[in-house]
């Protein structure tokens, strides 16, 4: 597949999650959770033991198996490649680590421009592992898509500034309003290195890709747009030829929707503060949205998962595209058996 190139594997293109993608009439809602593969699942916890995170990311038969667990266990609709935001960043030679219970420490903040210089082009040959696993997967996944993901630029910058996760992102925001020529250099920068990012993915195989800007709900608006949607758009025009649907998530973004949304993407992620009803209002026509039941409603009885899922599929009922998922990712303390029963729910639900 190549840039040029504006169609899909003949395996996965009539799946029920690339039409929703492409706001095509569906045979049900189609299904698949953010964080699916991860600790939630017991299996994944053993095929983990004793490897660190990151190394993790670079074993393409592990890589391989963690992808393909939930599919097997949950039956999801689409499966989303096993990486971290991190990977990219670390592949370039950035000193970086995911330290348990705290996130990505970075050793060496970026906070001069002289520190941009370490920020250099990622090439494929940098991730040949990603390439590798991709072709994996997709030939034991057949006719279920393959979602590949990348780190926006913005909270990719969060953790490169901050050296790590932040509740204030007081060096960046300092970064951003006060060296505004700085910031914009380095969101640039980090969005080349993400568009690079998920073109070895689409190039391998991926059916789509979803850009996560976890962080971006600390921004107000009128600074999204100014200083950080350039870049997000940046990444989805490098790969906006490639004809593979793009996903655009972020949490705390009820307020960014509508921008979201003109950054690019084809299909905006809602978290669960929104209805989904009211976010096809703010974002507008043309998109599919994704989306949105709280993941702490897992904890609860089977009876009021239904009914909560139930209360997301009538707010999305009068979408012209929807993709059921949470709105943010897998807890770790979830019950595997929740989501399976979650995933059939919404099947029978909204067969057709």
């Amino acid at each position: 597949m190549t840039a040029n190139s504006s169609m899909q594997p003949t395996a996965t293109y009539d799946s029920a999650f690339l039409k929703a993608c492409r706001r095509e009439p569906v045979p049900h809602t189609p299904v698949w959770f953010m964080r699916q593969a991860g600790r939630s699942l017991p299996e994944y916890r053993k095929v983990r033991e004793g490897v660190p995170m990151l190394e993790s990311c670079t074993r393409p038969e592990l890589v391989t198996e963690i992808t393909l667990q939930p599919v097997r266990r949950h039956h999801v609709d689409a499966a989303i490649y096993y990486s971290d935001i991190v990977v990219p960043l670390k592949a370039i030679g950035l000193g970086l680590d995911i330290e348990p219970g705290v996130g990505p420490v970075v050793e060496e903040p970026i906070r001069t421009r002289a520190d941009l210089a370490r920020l250099r082009d990622l090439t494929p040959e940098d991730v040949p592992y990603v390439t590798e696993a991709i072709g994996m997967l997709t030939k034991e996944l057949g006719a279920t898509p393959l979602i590949g993901f990348a780190g926006a630029p913005f909270t990719l910058a969060s953790y490169l500034v901050e050296g790590g996760p932040s509740r204030t992102y007081e060096n960046a925001k300092a970064m951003m309003y006060g060296d505004p020529e700085l910031w914009a250099d380095l969101l640039d920068r980090l969005a080349d290195i993400t568009a690079a990012f998920l073109k070895v993915q689409i190039e391998a195989g991926a059916s789509a890709v979803q850009l996560f800007d976890s962080w971006v709900g600390a921004l107000a608006p009128a600074d999204y747009r100014r200083s950080v949607m350039p870049s997000s758009a940046k990444v989805f025009d490098a790969v906006a030829g490639y004809g593979v649907p793009r996903i655009h998530f972020g949490v705390g973004s009820g307020e960014l929707l509508k921008l979201m949304g003109e950054a690019g993407a084809d299909v905006v992620g809602v978290d669960w503060r929104v209805p989904l009803d009211e976010a096809q209002r703010r974002v507008g026509p043309g998109k599919a949205l994704q989306g949105n039941l709280d993941p702490t409603v897992l904890f609860t009885d089977k009876d009021t998962v239904e009914a909560r899922a139930r209360e997301v599929l009538d707010a999305a009922a009068g979408l012209e595209g929807h993709v059921f998922n949470l709105g943010h990712g897998v807890m770790p303390n979830t019950d595997p058996d929740a989501l399976t029963r979650l995933v059939e729910y919404v099947h029978t639900a909204t067969a057709r």
